[in-house]
């Protein structure tokens, strides 16, 4: 086996491959950029390399610099993780004939299936499903639209290097299609360095599903059956879970055989995935195949009990895989929910900044589920600008699918972050739709649930019965240690503008009971653990164990439990009477104002002072984590100040265009 690795990643995955070395007693080698020397993985590898400034393109991208970190240190194989250079025929061929093995397929497996549009080609001739489309090159945008018209709307322009959900637009009309495939040309040239670009059908209402994998360099290719890959956002998955809740045992078999033909017709020889955009009615057509590790590869491992780390590394080495097709089972359900610092009531944009604190749900078996957070950061961690803004990926295992949402909801819970925005009550909001629970989804699921953006949900009977007690409990702390001699019992509970009274007493117990005026009912809450200056309260409610967000304001509390917020204050009768009567604060007119909706760099501002613009046109276009974001005008108006430039960098909420 080998005796030393190098890592050609950063962040989570770096960190993840440095655990199964250390289980296979591999010494590990962590190259790293400027921006990530104090990084989690360069902590934990046995020797790090520095290869160069931040920019993707200046560091983790240069061949170059990874061939010359492995001769210095004396490394026999590259992991390449995924991303950057995982699917780059070139490095791994340079690294073959350099006497370096890559740990990932041959080049020529690579090569084939690493352009979608090759790839869709030998999926036909091995008897796969493939979307109808335009597999050839195009070069123009009316050429673009000419082969849309001729296909038919809706369309799919990706790029053929794509991956990772860039490179990647809908079209609905010629106007949709002229501006994105401009975009995902740019898009496509920024992130691989490729700005190829094809069309396809878009499938309406579909669901993305794809086959894990595995093959050694003896012939020997198996699946490890599917992971369902629906929720989507931006094309980039959010939520992913093992197995499907759409395919019969039947169509498993089907989808599961047709991957495997696709594999050993390009002779594969590692872990890969082969993506499927299915039909509701389990109809499913090939999409493409990822020649690299997954991302969300653990709710595969979750349910097998196969590492794929591990057997990337034995097929790259040489050994035969140790299992065939009928050693495999699915056993229980798991669930993946990527945590990304991006701020879900402002459209989900990235959000960059330094981690203030990060708590995480406790791995391993809690009970009824089990957790595994895959993580690269660690609190007090940089979010760079400079690459994907993902924190964690939170999985949970269960015997069942409800089982697993459950757990779910429960990790997301306990896991608290902040300093930067991030996705948290979005994904538990997820957990608790009936639509999700159900089974029911589509790519098209958020779009279909969030028409409008996410502003969190209301909150339900439970949940406004958690912000009660736990407001209460809180004051009640709080009221004790600042010795208050009044030892008040009845109180006002205001969340937003409901009141709700409650009556404080203690049981034989010690647990804090909540009798509600006019309800007829009581809330009776034990095991609490909260103190002042703790951001998490946790406790049981009826017996149920649960965690909110909490923080101290002015004159009461912000709670978050799961996708509900509330600012809540607990009153005396007489106090709450007086907010009543108080005028609702009015919010600012920006109406007028352009401004950027998050941090990163100016791309361009096409329009100047004096100029005359309608609604719906572009007037920036902002720059951040390797995403471009086209800022539109809202209605018709005159340009009356331009506040920044090409190349400028600009924070989230910076004037970038006034109108007069």
């Amino acid at each position: 086996m080998f005796s030393k690795i190098l890592i050609a990643n950063r962040g989570e995955i770096a960190v993840r491959i440095i655990k199964t070395c250390r289980r296979m007693g591999i010494a590990t080698v962590q190259v790293y950029s400027e921006a990530d020397a104090g990084s989690l993985a360069v902590e934990m590898a046995d020797e790090a390399v520095l290869i160069g400034p931040a920019p993707a393109a200046q560091s983790y991208l240069l061949a170059d610099k990874i061939v010359e970190a492995v001769r210095q240190t004396g490394a026999e194989a590259v992991h390449p993780g995924f991303g950057f250079l995982s699917e780059n025929a070139g490095f791994a061929r340079r690294l073959r004939d350099e006497g370096i093995t890559f740990i990932g397929p041959n080049p020529e497996a690579i090569e084939a299936m690493g352009d979608k549009i090759s790839s869709k080609k030998l999926a036909a001739e091995a008897g796969v499903s493939t979307v109808p489309g335009h597999m050839g090159l195009i070069e123009t945008t009316e050429e673009a639209v000419k082969i849309a018209n001729e296909i038919g709307y809706p369309i799919m322009i990706k790029a053929s290097a794509g991956g990772g959900g860039k490179g990647i637009r809908v079209a609905h009309s010629d106007a949709d299609m002229a501006e994105g495939f401009a975009a995902v040309k740019a898009e496509a040239q920024n992130a691989f360095g490729d700005d190829r670009v094809f069309l396809e059908k878009f499938i309406v209402d579909p669901r993305h599903i794809e086959i894990q994998v595995l093959g050694d360099k003896h012939g020997n290719v198996v699946h490890l059956f599917e992971r369902e890959c629906s929720i989507q956002r931006r094309n980039q998955k959010v939520i992913e879970e093992a197995p499907s809740p759409l395919l019969d045992q039947a169509t498993r078999a089907a989808m599961g055989a047709q991957a495997v033909a696709l594999a050993k017709a390009v002779n594969y020889d590692s872990a890969g995935t082969v993506e499927f955009v299915a039909g509701q009615d389990k109809s499913f057509f090939f999409l493409e195949m990822n020649t690299r590790l997954q991302v969300e590869h653990p709710v595969t491992e979750l349910i097998t009990g196969v590492d794929l780390v591990e057997q990337m590394i034995r097929s790259a080495w040489g050994e035969k895989l140790a299992f065939a097709q009928k050693d495999l089972a699915i056993n229980g359900w798991a669930i993946e929910s990527r945590i990304y610092a991006e701020d879900p009531y402002r459209g989900f944009l990235p959000s960059i900044g330094r981690l203030v604190r990060y708590d995480t749900a406790e791995e391993g078996d809690q009970g009824d589920y089990t957790v595994r957070n895959d993580s690269g950061v660690r609190e007090g961690d940089e979010i760079s600008m400079f690459y994907d803004p993902m924190i964690a990926k939170l999985c949970a295992w269960a015997p069942t699918r409800d089982g697993a949402i459950d757990g779910m909801a429960r990790a997301l819970e306990d896991t608290h972050l902040q300093g930067v925005g991030h996705n948290v009550p979005f994904l538990a909001a997820v957990m608790d739709q009936p639509r999700f629970r159900s089974g029911q989804i589509s790519t098209s699921y958020i779009k279909d649930e969030f028409p409008d953006g996410f502003h969190g949900l209301a909150p339900d009977r439970r949940q406004t019965d958690i912000l009660i007690a736990a407001a209460a409990a809180m004051n009640e702390i709080l009221t004790e240690l600042s010795g208050d001699p009044s030892n008040r019992t009845e109180w006002t509970v205001l969340i937003g503008q409901d009141a709700h009274g409650v009556t404080l007493s203690y049981d034989d117990d010690e647990a804090l009971t909540l009798d509600l005026a006019g309800e007829d009912r009581a809330l009776r809450l034990s095991d609490i653990d909260w103190r002042p200056g703790l951001a998490q309260f946790r406790a049981e409610l009826g017996g149920e164990p649960f965690t909110a967000e909490v923080a101290r304001v002015a004159d009461g509390f912000t709670i978050r439990h799961r996708a509900a917020r509330a600012r809540v204050r607990v009153l005396t009768p007489a106090v709450a009477a007086l907010y009543a009567r108080l005028p609702e604060k009015q919010a600012a007119d920006t109406s007028k104002l352009i401004t950027s909706p998050m941090p990163g760099l100016v791309v361009a501002i096409p329009v100047e002072v004096g100029q005359e613009v309608k609604s719906g046109e572009t007037v920036a276009i902002i720059e951040a984590m390797k995403m471009q974001n086209i800022l539109k005008a809202e209605r018709d108006g005159v340009v009356k100040a331009v506040s920044a430039k090409a190349g400028d960098p600009v924070a989230a909420d910076d004037v970038l265009v006034e109108f007069g």
